[in-house]
C-alpha cells in the first residue's frame, strides 16, 4: 500500500474548532484518561510522552501555566503522524531495497518493517476514529 506524506491541515484546523468550543463554554475542570490512553496507543513500538500531555492538563486546570513544561496537543499530534509517516517510508525504503537485490536487506527484515508500518498506521486509525468520535460528542452537547 503505497501512502503519501500525511497532510496535518485537517488535523490542525479540527483542534482549533475544538478549541473554540471549549472557549465558548466553561466546562468542570475533569481528568482526561483516555486521551492518555490513545497517545499510548497510537505509539506502537515507541515510548509515548503521556506524562507531556498530562502536564499540559493539569497546567491548564491548576492556573499555573509554565511556558517551559506545556506541550500543545496538536504539536504532539504531529509528532506522532510524522512518525507513522516516517515507519511508512522506511518500510517502502527496505521493499525497494529488496526488490532491486540488495544483499544487505532480507525478506524477513522487509516483513517485519513492513509489519511495523501497518500496525503503527492502524493504530493511526484507531486514534482518528476516537477524536472524531469525541469531536461529535463535543459538538452534540447542549449548552
Amino acid at each position: 500500500m503505497k501512502l503519501g506524506p500525511i497532510d496535518s491541515g485537517r488535523i490542525e484546523a479540527m483542534a482549533a474548532r475544538l478549541q473554540a468550543a471549549a472557549a465558548k463554554a466553561t466546562p468542570a475542570p475533569t481528568s482526561f484518561p483516555a486521551m492518555a490512553t490513545m497517545a499510548t496507543t497510537a505509539r506502537v513500538g515507541q515510548t509515548a510522552d503521556v506524562s507531556a500531555l498530562s502536564g499540559t492538563v493539569a497546567a491548564g486546570r491548576t492556573g499555573s501555566t509554565n511556558e517551559s513544561t506545556q506541550v500543545s496537543f496538536s504539536d504532539s499530534l504531529k509528532k506522532m503522524l510524522d512518525s507513522v509517516n516516517e515507519q511508512q517510508t522506511k518500510a517502502d525504503a527496505f521493499s525497494k531495497r529488496f526488490a532491486l537485490g540488495d544483499d544487505s536487506v532480507n525478506l524477513s527484515d522487509v516483513m517485519i518493517e513492513r509489519q511495523k508500518a501497518s500496525l503503527s498506521l492502524q493504530a493511526t486509525v484507531q486514534v482518528r476514529n476516537k477524536l472524531v468520535s469525541a469531536y461529535h460528542e463535543i459538538m452534540n452537547m447542549q449548552v
